[in-house]
């Protein structure tokens, strides 16, 4: 998990900021506007793009993948109840991807981002999440993407949250 700060701490700070994130998840996700969508992740080292709006934001998700077949994957969209907050999750739910990643990028338009989590496998049943390394990936002020050279083409689940940006009076 990786804050723009790419502050990292550990001990009761650590679990503070964890819970804050959760709490804003749950805020974003419990709302009523969100969207969730299936979409094929398809291998083939072919650059494939898969976007989903909410109101006037944008998540895409862009990658590259080889080796075995099509696989279902989801991505959720959703805002909170105040518009002030963002958050876009992509993921296999079947837990690890059996692709080989060779690039990916997501992207949050018309939002900065917070909160970024990046995991080679997703918790499913019972197992965990587990985080790829914070030098895999890279996390700007819309996007996160891949460190080429560095991330080792495993790739289940990516969230982002962003804070949308409201003109102030």
């Amino acid at each position: 998990m990786a804050l723009l700060s790419n502050s990292r701490s550990a001990g009761p700070s650590a679990n503070i900021l964890l819970g804050t994130v959760v709490l804003i998840v749950v805020a974003v996700a419990s709302s009523e506007n969100t969207n969730t969508v299936e979409f094929n992740v398809k291998p083939g080292g072919v650059v494939h793009t898969f976007s989903q709006n909410i109101k006037n934001h944008k998540c895409s998700f862009t990658y590259a993948s080889q080796g075995g077949t099509n696989e279902q994957w989801q991505m959720s969209v959703g805002l909170s109840d105040d518009d002030k907050l963002l958050s876009c999750s992509v993921w296999r739910p079947q837990g690890k991807s059996y692709l080989f990643f060779t690039q990916f990028k997501a992207e949050i338009t018309g939002s900065k981002m917070e909160f970024v989590g990046a995991y080679s496998q997703s918790a499913v049943g019972g197992q965990k999440d587990v985080p790829l390394k914070e030098e895999e990936y890279i996390v700007g002020e819309t996007s996160v993407t891949h460190r080429e050279g560095k991330f080792q083409a495993q790739l289940s689940k990516l969230t982002m949250i962003a804070r949308t940006k409201h003109d102030e009076l």
